[in-house]
């Protein structure tokens, strides 16, 4: 089998077979198939796109390419979710705990962002002490004592995933579909968890702008799923403005705590709690109707916020933020931010919106960069709010002053303003199971 003919197959759109595909990431990963020619195969499927069963047997190569975790040692159903990104996305840190609380295991490996805001990896690493450098015998033993663990990802997993990455982000085939779809999902299926819970953001401020788009990658998701013996579906969730009001790492975390006290953002918990029903009704294998009682008795008695509490300290957290958040901003100072105009929020770019708390020092710009965990943004309107002209939307948190100005002018430009009243958006637009 030679690596020319596979590209010339492909880029005359040929199906290929599953050894073929196997042969392909197997050489590639131990060194025997060049870089030029792995970005030469990128190209042709860029163009010629893969069939279900092809992007199928990608996935499963690159998830065998490296280490598999085995979580058998792990009582229950175990259920992961991903979230494909968005700004103000801090879903797993409420989810979570919800989850935990009404009894499923919940192990899970997150990264750090690049980009406007910080993974959920950097969010949690705004607390003080929190440790997410666990070893594989520590995470799961801290799953099966208190039911919740996160820790950083596993270098060992999908090398594959890794190399080839690398390559798509510099020959612009990021975003062809089945590249997508099998980057996500060999990942998801060698961190070894029985079901998955899928958000895919939608919008101004997503990687998939139009829901066409989403549901399409969605559905490739939900069936590689399906196809290896596990249950799965996906949310299409909107992100044409940012979820919750607060953008960067520790103010997140604060909005997490207040949504955990039943006191935060309602499109932010309206989410988590349609998530978490979701996940309890696979880990705890019983109908929506009972996840979902158990999802809002264990939210509205505070169980959920104490687990929270409960995970931190496990990982080595100071917990004394929960009740005094301020400990989360030392020395960060504070600048308004004012509307120009009378009438409704008609848009907001959220995209936008991100790349101003990435200037302020909230994001990564390069994988070097570091973030400061004070620096952010907390938004007081949003799309569909009536304002009046030099009404307060909202706050920068900053330490530079360059930098807040730089920031102020891209939040100024990513505001439209209307003079009819603006629907606000739907936040859950479809849901693929």
């Amino acid at each position: 089998m030679r690596m020319v003919d596979l590209i010339q197959k492909k880029r005359e759109g040929g199906e290929l077979s599953q050894n073929e595909i196997e042969y392909l990431i197997g050489e590639f990963v131990r060194g025997h198939i060049p870089d030029y020619q792995m970005a030469a195969f990128l190209m042709a499927v860029y163009f010629q796109h893969m069939t279900e069963a092809e992007t199928f047997f990608l996935t499963r190569a690159m998830e065998y390419s490296g280490q598999v975790m085995d979580l058998s040692t792990i009582k229950g159903i175990k259920v992961d979710k991903h979230s494909t990104g968005g700004v103000g996305d801090k879903t797993t840190v409420i989810l979570a705990p919800i989850v935990a609380a009404c009894g499923v295991k919940v192990a899970k490996l997150s990264g750090r962002g690049l980009g406007h805001t910080g993974g959920t990896i950097d969010k949690l690493e705004a607390i003080p002490g929190f440790c997410t450098s666990l070893d594989f015998d520590q995470w799961v033993k801290q799953v099966n004592e208190i039911g919740i663990a996160v820790a950083g990802g596993n270098e060992q997993l999908v090398p594959a995933d890794k190399k080839i990455y690398a390559l798509r982000d510099v020959t612009a085939t990021v975003e062809e579909v089945s590249l997508i779809a099998s980057s996500i999902m060999s990942k998801k299926l060698a961190s070894g968890a029985d079901a998955f819970v899928l958000d895919v953001k939608v919008g101004s401020g997503a990687f998939m702008k139009t829901l066409p788009e989403a549901r399409t990658l969605a559905a490739l998701m939900v069936k590689i799923a399906a196809r290896s013996g596990k249950k799965a579906c996906a949310f299409l969730t909107n992100m044409d403005m940012p979820l919750g009001k607060s953008v960067g790492n520790a103010l997140e975390i604060i909005e997490c705590v207040e949504t955990l006290k039943g006191e935060g953002p309602r499109d932010l918990t309206d989410i988590c709690l349609s998530l978490a029903i979701k996940m309890v009704e696979y880990g705890a294998a019983i109908s929506e109707q009972e996840a979902k009682n158990r999802v809002l008795e264990r939210f509205e008695n505070l169980d959920a916020l104490n687990k929270f509490a409960e995970f931190v300290r496990a990982q080595g957290g100071d917990t004394a933020f929960i009740e005094e958040p301020g400990l989360l901003l030392a020395d960060v100072k504070v600048l308004p931010w004012f509307a120009r105009a009378d009438g409704w929020i008609g848009r907001m770019e959220t995209e936008e919106i991100g790349k101003a708390a990435m200037v302020l020092g909230a994001g990564r710009e390069t994988k070097e960069s570091v973030i400061d965990p004070a620096v952010g943004l907390v938004l007081e309107k949003k799309t569909g709010d009536a304002v009046e002209r030099n009404e307060i939307l909202g706050y920068l948190y900053y330490r530079e002053e360059k930098r807040a100005e730089e920031a102020l002018e891209i939040l100024n430009r990513a505001i439209d303003y209307d003079t009819e009243p603006v629907e606000a958006p739907r936040l859950i637009l479809d849901i693929v199971a």
